[in-house]
């Protein structure tokens, strides 16, 4: 009896180190690597620093704090505005910038990089080799509204374990939620990862942000994510580009960035003509066609290892001091060029503005 005995509990133990762990959605899930807490801010962390941030700074950055709720589920969702003339979302001479971060739950770097971003505008932080003086005759002509975090229910999940998870609090894919192309065409469609909610707008960070979007009338937008290096512009839900000069414009200025900050090496051009798929019921496509933001784009700041099979925190997010140091860096160059270069490329007075 003790052979096999033995035999069974070592099988166990095996198992136990070894075997897939299982997802709240039922799914196998291969061995992840956890949430690295010496480099990561809870998301709940993450809003208070940026809170206090924002209180240290009330002469460049204001807060708030908005709220939502349909069904009995019920988001909040933080925006941050920057600007130097104390009025900051009052000043309609200024160019409007709208950058969203958070929006899938597991792609945790890019909340950090809002917090960066927001230390630098606020000047408690600094690029190597930033001319803070340039930078200042630049931020003078623009009102910046950051949102750190859209998803925080869903970044709860992800740090109760769920690591794979990227929808929100009752699991829908706020990047498939908004009422542009909204609902499932592709066969391959998978539920667990996509679901587009029980209709557009089903979902109270969508209503948040989209009410931020329409009040705010940015002409620059960037819907900041991870998971590749890329710089896309429209569309996500078909392979090609807009036609007319806004859209030609954008895509030289990606060109531009991806020259400088990406040496060439990110993604550029359509998203639906450069990730693989297609993607219904994004965020930027709502901002190009129904907004009419005439800079729409998408960020993806980290490529990791695909070949990691669902270690999802790596995947998605640096995992050591140095490569997160170097993800923030580049990836707030990048957007502090943006900052500079994204305005001579608008023309304030176009009709695209209007419509």
């Amino acid at each position: 009896m003790a052979g096999p005995f033995l035999l069974s509990s070592s099988f166990l133990y095996l198992l136990a180190c070894f075997s897939s762990v299982y997802a709240a959605a039922g799914r196998p899930r291969r061995f992840q690597t956890p949430i690295n807490h010496d480099l990561y801010h809870s998301g709940t962390g993450l809003i208070e620093k940026i809170e206090s941030l924002v209180h240290r700074h009330p002469d460049k950055l204001t807060v708030e704090t908005l709220k939502s709720g349909t069904e009995g589920y019920n988001a909040d969702v933080t925006v941050v505005t920057y600007g130097q003339s104390g009025k900051q979302s009052d000043d309609r001479s200024k160019i409007r910038i709208l950058i969203g971060f958070g929006q899938h739950s597991r792609e945790l770097i890019t909340s950090e990089l809002a917090l960066r971003i927001l230390s630098i505008l606020s000047e408690e932080q600094f690029l190597p080799g930033m001319d803070r003086a340039s930078l200042n005759g630049t931020l003078e002509n623009l009102v910046i509204k950051v949102v750190p975090l859209e998803n925080l229910n869903g970044r709860k999940l992800v740090e109760a374990g769920e690591l794979c998870e990227r929808r929100n609090g009752r699991r829908v894919d706020l990047n498939r939620n908004w009422g542009i192309d909204w609902g499932r065409k592709e066969k391959d469609y998978d539920p667990d990862e996509e679901y587009p909610g029980t209709a557009p707008f089903s979902e109270p960070e969508t209503q948040i942000m989209r009410e931020v979007a329409t009040s705010f009338n940015p002409h620059i937008w960037v819907n900041v994510h991870s998971g590749t290096a890329a710089l896309f512009m429209p569309y996500d839900h078909k392979k090609s580009t807009p036609d007319g000069l806004p859209s030609q414009r954008t895509r030289a200025l990606i060109e531009e960035l991806n020259m400088v900050h990406c040496h060439g090496r990110c993604k550029t051009g359509s998203g639906g003509a450069s990730v693989g798929y297609l993607a219904h019921g994004t965020a930027t496509d709502y901002m190009y066609d129904v907004v009419r933001v005439p800079m729409s784009l998408t960020f993806e700041i980290f490529a990791g290892d695909k070949t990691l099979n669902e270690d999802c925190f790596r995947m998605f997010n640096p995992v050591d001091q140095t490569t997160f140091e170097r993800v923030l860096n580049q990836w707030c160059a990048t957007l502090l060029a943006l900052f500079k270069l994204g305005p001579r490329e608008i023309d304030v007075h176009s009709n695209y503005m209007e419509q």
